[in-house]
């Protein structure tokens, strides 16, 4: 597999106070690579050095070949970037934006069917500030498109969108690896993390601390399972206390939680069976991102 990102050993302070200390990762070629951590944790930092907004205070970076910080000219015409806080004049409209941004290219692919692509043909007239959640993120993600780049950096894409709107930005960065593009995607949603990446890397205090596919990753918790259900008046949960791989038993008024391992689920029913117990509601919680995350960063909110 061949590797476009090459960050070794890469050094970043502000006033003394380090924001990224000692962050090293590859991304290859084709995939979607997620970046997660608490807020201050460092990745915004580290995606600017390595896109050559920031230069670093050590280590080195390599992103196609080339070096951010003496060669990033020549990087600027292959990469293409929506940051965390990216924003237009509100009075621009879309295919003044998309006509704007072409010029700043050496090469571009024409901007017309990028807004039939991406559902803003009947926007194209529309100003800035008129469109919605979803239809701005489109925007953005057409304009870091224009110049046909090879990788794609999206930094908080979804943040501030509904739930469907955010399903929808899912389908998008699907499309933009799906034309053979890499997407390094930065973002504070685990399940987005989930769905999307190959690989995702766990950064905290300015280190990787955990770097792997996300079930690699969740699997690495060694995580009981969770069975849940109600039960009518009367029924005692302690008679499931003996069911093979239950380690606990947790019952509150009719809602019961059973922990364990193995197949779970499948000896829980069988033994409500037993009671003539069929819960409409009988379900199972694994773990997912989310726990690892809590389980690696812990659970102290942080600004």
């Amino acid at each position: 597999m061949t590797q476009v990102i090459e960050v070794r050993n890469l050094h970043k302070a502000y006033d003394g106070v380090t924001a990224v200390d000692d962050v090293s990762f590859n991304v290859d070629e084709g995939e979607i690579f997620g970046i997660i951590g608490p807020n201050g944790a460092g990745k915004t930092t580290t995606i600017e050095s390595v896109i050559g907004l920031r230069k670093p205070d050590g280590g080195s970076v390599s992103v196609l070949g080339l070096d951010p910080q003496t060669e990033a000219r020549k990087l600027g015409n292959r990469i293409g970037t929506q940051l965390q806080e990216a924003a237009l004049p509100e009075r621009m409209k879309v295919w003044e934006a998309l006509d704007l941004y072409a010029s700043f290219y050496e090469k571009t692919v024409p901007w017309e069917p990028l807004v039939e692509q991406w559902g803003l043909a009947e926007k194209r007239n529309t100003q800035f500030g008129g469109l919605s959640g979803g239809q701005k993120q489109r925007l953005f993600i057409s304009l870091a498109l224009l110049n046909d780049p090879q990788i794609v950096f999206l930094d908080e894409l979804t943040t501030g969108l509904d739930p469907q709107a955010r399903r929808a930005t899912w389908d998008l960065i699907r499309a933009i690896r799906e034309q053979g593009k890499t997407v390094v995607l930065i973002t504070h949603f685990m399940d987005e993390v989930e769905a999307l990446a190959d690989r995702v890397a766990v950064i905290d205090h300015g280190r990787v601390i955990a770097l792997d596919t996300p079930d690699n990753l969740i699997a690495s918790l060694n995580g009981e399972t969770q069975v849940l259900f109600s039960v009518p008046n009367g029924f005692e949960a302690e008679r499931l206390e003996k069911v093979s791989g239950v380690t606990a038993v947790h019952q509150h008024n009719q809602h019961i939680t059973i922990s364990g391992n193995g197949p779970l689920l499948a000896n829980v029913a069988a033994a409500l069976a037993q009671h003539n117990i069929a819960p409409a509601d009988l379900r199972v919680q694994q773990a997912n991102l989310e726990d690892v995350f809590l389980a690696l960063t812990g659970r102290t909110i942080r600004n």
